[in-house]
C-alpha cells in the first residue's frame, strides 16, 4: 500500500512541492513545448515509416478541425485540443493565414477556414486603409502582426501539452477566384501593391515580389517556432491544383532550411505528392514525410515504401457523412504501413470546438464523437504492437479472398501479425505461419470489443482460420506464445 504524502520523509515533500511549483511558475519547460530541450518530432532510427517523439516510438493519427484555428479569432481551440486529447488524438493540421476561404466555399457548413473577414488573423498586421475584400482594413506585408504570433506559439505550446503534434502547413494553392480575392497577398488586399498577378503565378518562380513575401513569412514563422518540439512543416497542401510549380516548392524548402541552418534541431519538412497515388520517382533530400490525400486503396504506400520515410494520408473528409468510408481508409492505411493520418472531422466548428456540431446531411464529408471512438480503437490495436518492428507482409496470406474483401497486414514473422479485413461477413483465410503456438484474437472495429480468441498449436506452413460473423470489417491479432 503508498503511503499518503504527508507521510513521507519531509525532504520528499519539499522535493514534491518545489517540483510542483516549478510546474505552475514555468509550464511550458516543465511540460516540453516551446522552451523544451528536447528534440523536435523525428523519424524514427529503428525504422523511419514511424516517428519518434519525446523518446517514444509513434506515428500520428487526427480527426481535426478544418485547419483554421488560429487564423480564425473565434475559434477557442483550448476547448479542441482538450478534446482531442481526450479523443486520443495526437495530431492536427494547421494552415498559416497565407490562404483563407469565403463562407460556403466546398458547401462546408460552419467553416473554420472562412472567418467573419474582421476575425481573420494571418501573420501580417492590418494597416490604417480600408477595403480588405473579406471585411476592414487593408494588410501592410511590410509589418507583421504580432498578436497573430502569440496566439500561433500558444496553440502550439498547448498543442504540446496535450501531446498532439501540429502539422504547419505553409502554402495552399488558390483553387479558384474566390479564394485569390480574400488572400492577403492579392494586390487588391495590401497596401505594398504586391501580388498584382494571375492567382496561378501566385506560388511559382515568376510572381514578381511575391516571391519575397512567401519567403519572408517563411523566415519569420521558422523563427518564431524553433524552440518547440511537436510540429513540423508541410509546403504546401494540395501543390497539385492552382499552377503551384516544383520548383517553387523546393525554393521554399531551401528558405526553411536557411531558416533554420544554425539550429541544433531541425524539424521535418513535408511534402504533399497527390490525390490518390502517385510513385515518386526523385525524392528530395530535403523531405522526410511524403503525403497523400484520400489515399485509398493504399497504394501510395507499397509504392513509395523502399524510400524509407514516413507515407501519410494527411487528409480525407469529401466522401459522405458515413463513417465506414474514413474508419476503412485509416485502417488499411495503417495496415499497409502507413505512418500518419488526419480526417478532416467537419464536428469541430466555432461554438462547437468539442466536436458536437451536427453537420448538414449534404456536408461533403463527416466526423464526430463516433468517429474519432473508432478512430482511438484503431490507435490502441496498432499501438498495442511493437509496431516499429512491423513491415508490410505481402506473403503470408495464402487464402484468396472473396470478391469484394480487401486484406493489409503487418508482420514480425513468426512473432507477431496484425491484419485488417474489409468487406463480407465471415471467412476463412490461410496463413503461412512458422512452427509454435500462437494466441488469435478478433478484433471489432467499430466496438474494440474481442469478438472470438482462440489458441493453436502449429506444427507449420499452412493453417486455417474462421473468423466469427462480422459486419463490414474485422481485425486479426496473433502473437506467437511464450513458454
Amino acid at each position: 500500500m503508498n503511503q499518503p504524502i504527508l507521510l513521507k520523509p519531509l525532504a520528499v515533500r519539499f522535493g514534491l512541492l518545489c517540483f510542483a511549483m516549478a510546474a505552475v511558475l514555468s509550464p511550458v519547460a516543465a511540460l516540453g513545448a516551446e522552451e523544451s530541450p528536447a528534440a523536435p518530432i523525428a523519424l524514427n532510427p529503428a525504422n523511419p515509416h514511424y516517428f519518434l517523439f519525446r523518446g517514444k516510438p509513434t506515428f500520428l493519427l487526427g480527426s481535426t478541425e478544418h485547419y483554421g484555428a488560429v487564423l480564425n479569432g473565434d475559434f477557442d481551440y483550448a476547448r479542441y485540443l482538450d478534446t482531442l486529447q481526450k479523443g486520443g488524438m495526437n495530431l492536427t493540421r494547421l494552415f498559416s493565414g497565407a490562404y483563407v476561404e469565403p463562407s460556403g466555399a466546398f458547401n462546408i457548413a460552419k467553416n473554420t477556414l472562412a472567418p467573419e473577414g474582421r476575425r481573420f488573423l494571418c501573420p501580417w498586421a492590418r494597416s490604417e486603409t480600408d477595403g480588405y475584400a473579406g471585411g476592414g482594413r487593408k494588410f501592410d506585408l511590410e509589418k507583421w502582426d504580432e498578436a497573430y504570433f502569440t496566439r500561433l506559439k500558444d496553440f502550439i505550446t498547448q498543442a504540446g501539452r496535450h501531446g498532439v503534434v501540429v502539422e504547419v502547413v505553409l502554402f495552399c494553392p488558390y483553387y479558384d477566384e474566390a479564394q485569390w480575392a480574400l488572400s492577403p497577398l492579392n494586390a487588391r488586399n495590401n497596401v505594398n501593391s504586391v501580388g498584382d498577378i494571375q492567382r496561378t503565378d501566385a506560388n511559382t518562380l515568376h510572381n514578381g515580389k511575391l516571391l519575397e513575401t512567401q519567403q519572408a513569412m517563411v523566415r519569420k514563422i521558422a523563427g518564431e517556432l524553433k524552440g518547440f518540439d511537436n510540429l513540423y512543416y508541410e509546403i504546401c497542401n494540395e501543390p497539385y491544383f492552382g499552377g503551384v510549380a516544383l520548383d517553387w516548392q523546393y525554393r521554399i524548402l531551401d528558405t526553411l532550411a536557411d531558416a533554420e541552418k544554425d539550429l541544433p534541431r531541425k524539424h521535418l519538412v513535408a511534402q504533399n505528392i497527390s490525390n490518390g497515388s502517385k510513385k515518386i520517382e526523385k525524392p528530395n533530400l530535403g523531405i522526410s514525410i511524403f503525403n497523400f490525400h484520400y489515399a485509398t486503396p493504399p497504394e501510395a504506400v507499397a509504392v513509395n515504401y523502399d524510400l524509407g520515410k514516413v507515407i501519410g494520408d494527411d487528409e480525407t473528409g469529401f466522401k459522405g457523412t458515413g463513417d465506414e468510408v474514413y474508419r476503412m481508409e485509416a485502417w488499411e492505411f495503417f495496415l499497409a504501413g502507413g505512418g500518419s493520418f488526419d480526417h478532416l472531422d467537419y464536428s469541430f466548428t466555432v461554438g462547437h470546438e468539442d466536436g458536437t456540431f451536427e453537420f448538414p446531411p449534404k456536408q461533403p464529408g463527416g466526423g464526430g464523437t463516433a468517429l474519432r471512438k473508432q478512430f482511438r480503437i484503431l490507435r490502441d490495436f496498432l499501438g498495442g504492437f511493437d509496431f516499429v518492428a512491423l513491415r508490410p507482409d505481402h506473403e503470408s496470406l495464402k487464402s484468396p479472398l472473396p470478391g469484394g474483401t480487401t486484406a493489409h497486414m503487418l508482420s514480425q514473422p513468426g512473432e507477431v501479425y496484425a491484419l485488417y479485413l474489409h468487406g463480407g461477413s465471415q471467412l476463412t483465410i490461410k496463413l503461412a505461419l512458422p512452427a509454435g503456438r500462437y494466441h488469435v484474437e478478433w478484433v471489432n472495429p467499430r466496438s474494440g470489443g474481442t469478438d472470438k480468441t482462440q489458441a493453436i498449436d502449429h506444427p507449420g506452413g499452412e493453417v486455417s482460420l474462421q473468423s466469427p460473423a462480422y459486419a463490414q470489417d474485422v481485425a486479426v491479432r496473433i502473437l506467437k506464445s511464450r513458454p
